[in-house]
């Protein structure tokens, strides 16, 4: 694989840093990958080391929801450029106040540039976006080329609120022991769609091999409500439904309670492995070098063995959506076993 050259200025000096701050701006899946190196950051340095956060203010809940960084900085304007550059200026004064030593700019966006370059830090690192591996090996990478830590993953998060969700899931029939198995059909278009029956089959034959002390766990955006009406049909009192009912910080919160999950290409996929919970992935029609984590506790039934694999097609341009219908429940199931076994 061709190396991709991140452009950096190294840190010169033999003592650690003592201010960094780390730049995301979106989305959420993303910004929640970035989250395991932070927290190794967080772990391995000094603890008088200051760290802290700039973001956009749609994805801010889940970071503000842990013990990790020292601020938050928020960018409003939602998805319009002309509005974040005017919260961007007005964040500015203070953030050049702070005397950073490292700016970590994970994003590589013209705004993050321009928020490091005013900042002028003695050292810095902008994201490698286009080389072919997955986003959390570049984050790694991109954190590394600042050369005054080797940075791991690290998924032992601190709640500041560790109820955060509980209610909710004991509200609608969670008795607080139940494994919680998750199913996520949220995969944005039909090439990233497992067929519904798929994941009530899985059901039945994980439930079979496990017994009492399961529970099936749908939860997300309304845009999967009517799949989980469905589940409900088929699952009954087996499935809780909680579609609608969490903010991105409650769902986080969850997942860190979970047992298993069973996903498509979908944002609480990402933030299920990224919190060290066993997960399959059904990802179609998605590029595996960006998506697939190849972590132990993970699994990815991709598209690569396809000669149309990889397409990132909102279609099939094919006809036969062999990429979602050749992955099977039973094989699903098996390799949910070999996953269980290794956790």
């Amino acid at each position: 694989m061709e190396e991709e050259i991140i452009r950096a200025v190294k840190w010169k000096k033999d003592k650690h840093p003592k201010k960094i701050l780390v730049i995301r701006f979106q989305a959420t899946g993303d910004m929640v990958a970035t989250l395991p190196y932070i927290q190794y950051l967080r772990n391995s340095l000094p603890k008088d080391t200051l760290i802290d956060f700039l973001v956009r203010e749609e994805a801010e809940s889940i970071p503000k929801s842990l013990h990790l960084f020292d601020q938050i900085y928020s960018i409003k304007g939602g998805r319009r450029v002309k509005k974040q550059l005017f919260w961007l200026i007005l964040l500015l004064p203070e953030l050049i106040s702070n005397g950073y030593d490292v700016v970590l700019d994970l994003q590589n966006h013209p705004l993050s540039r321009l928020a490091r370059k005013v900042i002028n830090p003695e050292c810095w690192t902008e994201f490698d976006k286009f080389s072919p591996r997955h986003g959390c090996e570049r984050y790694r990478r991109t954190i590394n080329e600042a050369r005054f830590i080797d940075s791991k993953p690290d998924y032992n998060y601190v709640l500041k609120n560790k109820e955060l969700g509980l209610d909710i899931l004991k509200s609608h029939g969670w008795n607080g022991t139940d494994k919680l198995v998750v199913l996520n059909p949220a995969g944005y278009f039909i090439t990233r769609n497992w067929d519904l029956d798929n994941y009530v089959e899985f059901c039945k034959l994980f439930h079979k091999k496990y017994q009492d002390g399961i529970k099936f766990l749908v939860m997300g955006l309304p845009k999967i409500k009517e799949k989980a009406v469905y589940f409900k049909q088929k699952l009954g009192d087996s499935l809780i439904d909680i579609t609608c009912k969490t903010t991105a910080a409650e769902a986080f919160s969850i997942i860190q309670r979970i047992h298993f999950m069973v996903s498509e290409d979908s944002g609480l996929f990402h933030m299920s492995y990224l919190s060290g919970k066993p997960s399959i992935g059904i990802l179609g029609s998605t590029r595996e070098d960006w998506v697939n984590p190849r972590l132990p506790h993970t699994f990815c039934f991709t598209s690569s063995h396809l000669p149309c694999g990889n397409c990132m097609e909102a279609t099939c341009k094919v006809n036969t959506l062999e990429c979602m219908k050749g992955v099977t429940p039973e094989m699903v199931f098996q390799q949910a076993i070999i996953l269980l076994n290794e956790k």
